[in-house]
Formats: C-alpha cells, sequence, structure tokens
C-alpha cells in the first residue's frame, strides 16, 4: 500500500488552546494540579492528559514528537535536545554492560565516535562492517548482539542500506534495528520497511533553516514509554530535553518539508546530471550506475526524489579546499557543515563531519581525501548555479 507521509502530516489535527490554527506554546517547566492525587498518578503514568515537569513530557514536545511518528507510520515518538541525544538514548536504552553492537562503518562521524571510543567504557563491543554486504553482516552476529545500526543513506559516502533485507536478518536473531533517517526524511519510511527505532537529527532537512539543534526517536509506543520511565527510562534520566519554543518552531517547518523534499532532489539530481555529462567522479544516488539505485527505488516512497545529498571526489584535500573557496566566493553556497539548509552547504568530509573516523579506516571505506559532500539547497534557478560551478571547475582544472 502506498505511504504518504505528507499526508499523514497534513491529517493531524493540533489546535492551540484557546482554538489558534498553531499549537500552543508551553513555556513552563512545572505544572499546578488541582488535586494532590493527580499529582501522584501522573508522576507514575496513570493521569492520562496531564504533565507534570518538562523534563518528563510538555504538550509543545508532544506536539512535534506525535507529527515525526506520523510521519514516519510509527506509533509514538519523542524529541530530544539533538540528534546525537536520539541516537546515544536510543542505544543507551537498548544496551547494557556485555552486550555488542554491529554498525555501518560508513556513518556519521559523531556517530562513529560514539560507538569506537565511548561504549567501551561500558564493556560494549561495537562491530564495524559494510553494511551493503549482508553477508558480513550475518557473520558478525554473536550471542550477545543486540542491535544493528545503521542510517538509510549513509554519510557521506551515499549507500543504500537495504532496510528489508537487514530487519529479516535482525528478527531472526532478535536484534533491534535502528535507522538513522536524516538524509531521507520523507524519501524512506524505515519503520514501514522493518526497522524497530527510527532516529533524526531534526536539526537538518526536516527543521531546514539550521537555526537549532534537536532530534528525534520514532518506535512503537511500549518503547518510547520505556525511555521515558521514570526509574529506568535513558530520556527521563539523562534529560536530553528539547525547548518547547524549538519544539513549536520545528514543528511550522515540518508542514513544508515535502515541498523543501522536492527541491533539495530536483536540483541534485540536475546537478548530477550535469556532474555526469562533463565526466566527474560523484556520488548520487538518483543516478542509475549508483549501486543502490535500484535497491532505493524499490524503498523509497514515490513524489520526494531522491534526496539533496550529492558527492564529488577532488582526489586531494588541497584541490577540495581551493574549490570549496571558490564556490563561496562565487555565491554557490557556504563552506560549512550540516545539512539541509535553503542554501548549497559543502565541506570535505574527511576533514570535517568524518573526521572522527581514523585516515585509515576513512582510506578502507572508500572515503577519499578528497570527498567534498554537497547539501544541494533550494536555489530557484539551479541552471545559473550550475554556470557558476562550471566556470570554476574549468579554472581549477577539475573538468
Amino acid at each position: 500500500m502506498k505511504f504518504d507521509p505528507a499526508h499523514q502530516i497534513q491529517m493531524l489535527r493540533q489546535f492551540g488552546e484557546f482554538g489558534g490554527v498553531n499549537p500552543s506554546v508551553t513555556d513552563s517547566s512545572t505544572y499546578t494540579f488541582l488535586e494532590a492525587k493527580t499529582m501522584i498518578d501522573t508522576f507514575h503514568g496513570d493521569s492520562e492528559g496531564c504533565f507534570l515537569y518538562s523534563r518528563h513530557w510538555n504538550p509543545s514536545n508532544k506536539y512535534l514528537a506525535e507529527a515525526m511518528a506520523a510521519m514516519e507510520g510509527t506509533e509514538s515518538g519523542w524529541v530530544t535536545a539533538s540528534g546525537m541525544a536520539a541516537i546515544t538514548t536510543v542505544l543507551l536504552q537498548l544496551c547494557n554492560s556485555g552486550d555488542h553492537i554491529i554498525t555501518s562503518v560508513t556513518t556519521y562521524g559523531g556517530t562513529f565516535a560514539f560507538l569506537k571510543n565511548y561504549l567501551p567504557k561500558f564493556n560494549i563491543d561495537v562491530s564495524f562492517v559494510n553494511i551493503t554486504d549482508l553477508e558480513a553482516v550475518r557473520n558478525a552476529i554473536r550471542p550477545n548482539t543486540r542491535v544493528i545500526y545503521t542510517e538509510s543513506i549513509t554519510n557521506p559516502l551515499l549507500q543504500i542500506s537495504d532496510i528489508p533485507k537487514l530487519s529479516e536478518i535482525s528478527k531472526d536473531n532478535n536484534i533491534t534495528l535502528i535507522a538513522d533517517n536524516t538524509f531521507s526524511p520523507m524519501i524512506v519510511s524505515p519503520a514501514r520497511l522493518g526497522a524497530d527505532v527510527v532516529v533524526y537529527s531534526l536539526t537538518k532537512f526536516v527543521n531546514g533553516k539550521n537555526d537549532c539543534v534537536a532530534g528525534a526517536i520514532c518506535g512503537t509506543e511500549d518503547f518510547i514509554n520505556s525511555l521515558s520511565d521514570v526509574n529506568s527510562g535513558t530520556a527521563m534520566l539523562l534529560g536530553p530535553v528539547l525547548d518547547p519554543l524549538r519544539s513549536s518552531s520545528i514543528l511550522k517547518n515540518l508542514h513544508t518539508l515535502h515541498i523543501r523534499m522536492k527541491q533539495h532532489s530536483s536540483n541534485a539530481m540536475f546537478l548530477a546530471q550535469r556532474f555526469k555529462e562533463t565526466g566527474m567522479q560523484f556520488i548520487y544516488p538518483g543516478e542509475p550506475l549508483h549501486p543502490g539505485y535500484e535497491l532505493l527505488r524499490s524503498m523509497m516512497n514515490q513524489g520526494f526524489g531522491y534526496g539533496g545529498m550529492i558527492a564529488i571526489d577532488l582526489h586531494t584535500t588541497e584541490k577540495a579546499n581551493e574549490v570549496m573557496e571558490k564556490l563561496q566566493h562565487a555565491d554557490v553556497g557556504y563552506l560549512a557543515v550540516s545539512l539541509g539548509y535553503f542554501k548549497t552547504l559543502f565541506s570535505n568530509s574527511g576533514k570535517s563531519t568524518s573526521s572522527e573516523v581514523p585516515e585509515n579506516v576513512q582510506k578502507e571505506m572508500g572515503l577519499s581525501e578528497g570527498l567534498v559532500r554537497f547539501s544541494v539547497g533550494l536555489d530557484n534557478d539551479i541552471q545559473q548555479t550550475w554556470k557558476k560551478m562550471h566556470t570554476i571547475f574549468k579554472e581549477t582544472s577539475i573538468i
């Protein structure tokens, strides 16, 4: 059955407290009760519709969490103060000392550092594999494996994770499958493909303005409830709560995500075709020569394109820096990390967002020192943008 994440958001009924078309912002850390018993019941989770303290829940965050769950097709959701807070909260909730995690070696640098450098202090072991090699995933499974962690479209090499097959492997071995869908909101719906938990950095495409940092967790009602348990919930006890003012602004931006994703995707596809015509080395999952092209087509929701992320290989860090500086000077975009902004952002991945990955591992995974990751913006005249890029590529002998 066709799933339309944009329609799911559109169908939400979320009125403000006084009938406002936008939900009210609850700018309070604590909440009053008319009866003491109601406070006791609320503290124990037995009084539905009541709020106690904003680290537990607040109405503004709940509105955003419900909208994210609707978009993902999950029973429930939770929002956090950053994407890393979402990732670390889920992993620490699911894993105990002595457990084992399998993850993609191609992953966001902060995630890599947490898995590689931080979790060992809790005696949690991690195996890094090529996530597109399903046999390697199977061979990495141990009796104590609790989680397979991947990104739907990996950062920065834009590999495509086979969520349905990874789900089969996970379910056959009683393992939880987590998918980070930050690069592909609306394009891919991991939970509907078999992922148990979906995490996001809302900072990126979902919010789309680079004016805040936030994250989200989508999953079953039981799992979200476990995160918020007052005695054992990781989200409750570590306190990575999102400010309600930011929740409110992100929720409003979420309602334009489908429009923005279409434009990001359209512009990225245009540039990919120009790169191909000029003989440049590039990676874009919407190009039929991409090894994951058919897989992505089989998993994607129709109408949102193949995403706004594209990478080109300039072979050396020096050449990458030269080109990026010229692109910024020509107002093609900004030399900056992050993604999902209305302007194009570009950075040299190995020296920025993947710098936590050791250089020898970068080489093993095929990450060139000259790889430049582009988050293609919402340019209304992408042909004019390409003309500027083409001129710079010729000046710097890229083409």
